[in-house]
């Protein structure tokens, strides 16, 4: 059986000594947020997490979710779990203390959202996405809503979901043909089906609230291949009135839940909406004047506020399944023996080695590792800039250039790389990696939704080469750029750091250059922008987690000369920094060599029949 224990001494590393967030406590929601009670939280959560969540994973994937005459329902122990995740007030950690939550710093819910999906992604989902569409509805429902809708899906009463995809219709929501008609009351009736809805039916709460994307017709009737009219509605699956108490069933029903090849206890639901009553969200967008360009909506904007969350969201999820199969590769290397040592046998007087004397095996979990706590600190990195952002701090500005640049590489990278991790801990196991008994197979096809949903990878790398670089006049790649040559700067005199300084600064030249190519080719053709985004993404990753590698190098170097009695936990971190620098880096150029080969053979390519 698959074993997972919560990262309890990684998160408090990454927390107080590399972010020092005990030094923020100015910052929106971090004042009360004292080592100890970080310590306390991170602690409980994941007992929680590997008691709770963990025992019913494998059990869930071979159950699965249920679709039995209309009704959907999760498997054995999934209800149990969501009561006792909702009674401790997990799901509630960084909602406002207004709206019933804690009303504590977002990093906080990153750290157990991590724990949480590494123990049980499946079960993570159903609280993870009803948190995301709570912040959409409290930050653009109506008053009502905020008072007496958000606070129940905080709670966990109710759920939520988000609506987006269409049979015909994934990435490109200009083909979009869910359509809302207003009514007399102001409320609309909205109609069509949405796919691929996690959690979009459940028997875990008494309502769930869809969070949907739709187009309002024009004044003869009609929708456009565009997204002008596209708006953002709240439609309960039971309708609710403006006191918050519960009514008839809205036009809301379960076409069937998908067969998946991950995830398989996340009812993941066909929605079909028939004339559903829906609420629209945020201001109305105003008709254009003859001959004037319409605008775009004002739900889009509502749409992609969610939509950034849960990205962040989804590049913790890489985490979170590096993380647990890097677990469970480890204990298999310390528990089969097979052949000796390259040098001689460690132990001669068993028949066979144990398998992690091997170089391979090792190079394998160390990649793992490496990635893992590398982009856990990029992720947390991230958080903490996002509530920086919010500020009227001087460095505001630059917080909110840098997490816009960092998500969609949070998102990308962080999911390839976590699926590198689970398949490099299931080829640890050799063929019994391959039985389902041994659980790290689940790993690996749980993991491989991550690099496709909430929009797939080479999306993200398009959405960073084509919107992030350039906007205004290149800002934030600027802003990356100089924090990291300065950090580098700081650094370089400081003999025992070169080993970390010297590979960063080969990384960001190369980046650098490939930004300017990008630039110079990519304006000139569009192709070639397209045809690199893909690795440049990669190398963006790779030089920003580098970095990350030799900041939390600098830290280990310091607690290491106060001779710490957790000496080898600093020791391996200088292992894992060293790998980075000396098997990760090194693509560096590789990748520049790939981009700059542009788009002529890529685009020359035609099917033969």
């Amino acid at each position: 059986m698959p074993i997972y224990r919560a990262p309890i001494d990684e998160y408090k590393f990454v927390l107080n000594e590399l972010l020092q967030i005990d030094q923020h406590r100015d910052l929106p929601d971090f004042g009360e947020l004292t080592p100890d009670l970080l310590d306390d939280i991170l602690t409980n959560a994941g007992k929680f997490c590997e008691e709770v969540l963990q025992p019913i994973n494998q059990s869930g994937d071979e159950e699965g979710a249920h679709f039995e005459n209309g009704v959907v329902r999760t498997p054995k122990g999934f209800k149990e779990a969501y009561k006792a995740y909702c009674e401790a007030g997990w799901g509630a950690l960084s909602a406002p203390t207004k709206f019933g939550g804690a009303g504590l710093p977002m990093l906080v819910t990153m750290a157990v959202a991590e724990m949480a999906q590494s123990a049980n992604q499946s079960f993570a989902m159903y609280p993870g996405l009803t948190g995301a569409a709570a912040g959409a509805l409290g930050a653009t429902g109506a008053p009502w809503m905020k008072e007496h809708v958000v606070p129940k899906m905080i709670s966990g009463e109710w759920a939520g979901t988000m609506c987006l995809t269409e049979p015909h219709c994934g990435t490109d929501l200009r083909l979009m043909k869910t359509r809302a008609v207003e009514q007399p009351d102001g409320t609309y009736k909205l109609s069509g089906t949405k796919i691929f809805i996690s959690g979009g039916d459940q028997d875990l709460t008494d309502n769930i609230v869809h969070m949907v994307i739709a187009k309002i017709p024009d004044a003869n009737g009609q929708i456009h291949d565009d997204l002008s009219t596209v708006n953002f509605f709240m439609v309960p699956k039971f309708l609710v009135d403006e006191e918050g108490r519960m009514g008839a069933r809205n036009g809301v029903s379960t076409g069937g839940i998908e067969k998946k090849m991950g995830i398989k206890a996340q009812a993941t639901c066909v929605l079909n909406f028939d004339e559903a009553k829906a609420w629209r969200l945020g201001p109305k967008p105003e008709a254009p004047k003859p001959g004037e360009k319409r605008s775009a909506s004002a739900g889009m904007a509502g749409m992609f506020g969610m939509m950034n969350n849960a990205r962040l969201g989804v590049g913790v999820q890489g985490i979170s399944i590096g993380e647990v199969a890097y677990q469970n590769g480890m204990a298999y290397a310390h528990e089969r023996r097979v052949g000796h040592a390259l040098t001689g046998a460690k132990e001669p007087d068993k028949s066979a080695d144990l398998e992690f004397v091997h170089p391979d095996v090792r190079r394998m979990l160390l990649h793992c590792k490496s990635f893992v706590e590398g982009a856990r600190a990029v992720a947390m990195w991230t958080t903490l800039n996002m509530a920086i952002a919010e500020t009227d701090k001087p460095e505001a500005a630059n917080a909110q250039l840098l997490a816009d640049l960092m998500t969609p590489v949070i998102k990308a990278f962080f999911t390839d790389m976590g699926f590198e991790a689970a398949n490099m801990a299931m080829q640890c196991y050799g063929g019994h990696g391959y039985i389902r008994d041994n659980g790290v197979e689940q790993f690996v096809r749980d993991g491989r939704i991550n690099q496709t949903y909430e929009g797939a990878n080479g999306v993200q790398a398009m959405d960073l080469v084509g919107r992030k670089l350039g906007r205004k006049g290149g800002a934030a790649p600027m802003a990356l750029f100089g924090l990291l040559s300065g950090w580098a700067a700081e650094n370089e005199a400081d003999a025992a750091m070169a080993p970390f300084v010297k590979p960063v600064k080969r990384g960001l030249d190369t980046l650098q250059q490939a930004t300017l190519w990008l630039a110079q080719n990519g304006l000139a053709n569009p192709n070639n922008a397209g045809a690199g985004a893909v690795d440049y993404l990669r190398l963006m990753g790779i030089v920003v987690t580098g970095w990350m590698w030799g900041r939390m190098a600098k830290v280990a170097q310091g607690a290491l000369a106060g001779s710490p009695s957790n000496k080898a936990f600093y020791e391996q971190k200088l292992v894992a920094a060293r790998y980075w620098m000396e098997r990760m880096i090194p693509e560096c150029p590789m990748l520049f060599e790939r981009i700059q080969a542009g788009s002529d053979t890529i685009m020359a390519f035609e099917e033969v029949r």
